[in-house]
């Protein structure tokens, strides 16, 4: 992946935003890095949209601002020209294409159809736009597509609502999807960013799905493991899966046989997407033991634990 399709696939979830007024551009880009996604794509439906982009982006120059409807050369260069990171567009035009290439700016097109996805690729394109997602088939078609393009990622967008998004991103070829739900319209409108704020914040916490789902407790040797074990059994928390370096009480506590992460043991936080959710939480300062993560022969990320205790307990993040 690129930088910016790096960072698509970080924030999730990319607000499709319509700006009427540039006066609401800084005071919306706030309300959505504030609410935990640090990215828009500001669609050229207005005639404040570049304005918009160039607001934004002064404001808040981490944030990753990119123009959505852009349907010619000359709406491509006026958004690079504003600051804007990334074109989206409807439709596959390949002239709209290799002008942005030849500018050097980032295009996700859209397509719905697998001729339109083949056109694509021999553009040199593998990260494109499916849209309009819901009406064009949704998750069924998505999937019928993904089947045949393997190296080909899709931003689903069209229809997407705080109920089915996650069911998008959860797809192996999704890398992010586009929703405008996260800031209606008419919230813009009306001013109401401290609403928009709220949804966004509502927004990532299901787009990370983090849920506690059990804690460890460090033994220090396995006659001391067996031992705590035993105290558990009245609660009827059996040994379920035993190990050389720990146990399982049902799936709720994990005792560890030898020493491990945490001086008296560990939480663990399930997620939906465990790069997202590290990707995420560094933005927020976390930092996490690199030599921790755990990756199964297959290559797939399954866990990593944070840098430092709480309370005396370690936390890791493991794929849900």
């Amino acid at each position: 992946m690129t930088n910016v399709q790096q960072k698509l696939f970080e924030t999730g979830i990319i607000p499709v935003v319509v700006i009427d007024d540039v006066k609401d551009a800084v005071p919306l880009a706030k309300a959505l890095y504030e609410g935990g996604i640090k990215a828009a794509e500001v669609t050229f439906r207005t005639e404040a949209a570049a304005d918009a982009i160039k607001a934004m982006s002064e404001a808040f120059p981490d944030m990753l601002v990119g123009a959505g409807t852009v349907l010619t050369p000359a709406q491509a260069d006026k958004a690079k020209a504003n600051g804007a990171q990334f074109i989206v567009s409807p439709g596959l035009n390949p002239i709209v294409v290799r002008h942005c290439q030849e500018i050097g700016i980032e295009i996700v097109p859209g397509v719905s159809s697998a001729s339109e996805i083949e056109q694509a690729m021999s553009l040199g394109l593998d990260t494109l736009k499916f849209f309009p997602a819901e009406a064009a088939g949704g998750i069924p078609m998505l999937k019928s597509l993904c089947a045949p393009y393997k190296n080909v990622k899709f931003m689903p967008t069209g229809g997407l609502n705080p109920k089915n998004f996650t069911d998008y991103l959860a797809l192996d070829c999704v890398f992010c999807a586009g929703g405008g739900f996260v800031a209606d319209t008419k919230l813009v409108k009306e001013g109401n960013f401290e609403k928009i704020k709220e949804i966004a914040k509502e927004t990532v916490r299901t787009m990370h799905g983090f849920k506690v789902v059990h804690v460890g407790i460090n033994a220090g040797d396995a006659d001391n493991a067996y031992a705590i074990a035993k105290m558990f059994a009245p609660f009827c928390l059996d040994i379920s899966k035993d190990n050389e370096g720990g146990m399982f009480l049902n799936k709720d506590i994990e005792i560890m046989k030898k020493p491990w992460y945490g001086e008296k043991g560990h939480i663990a936080i399930a997620c939906n997407n465990i790069k997202r959710a590290e990707a995420y939480c560094k933005s927020m300062g976390v930092k996490f033991i690199e030599e921790s993560k755990n990756i199964d022969a297959k290559g797939n990320y399954k866990a990593v634990y944070v840098d430092g205790d709480i309370a005396g307990f370690s936390v890791h993040l493991m794929q849900a």
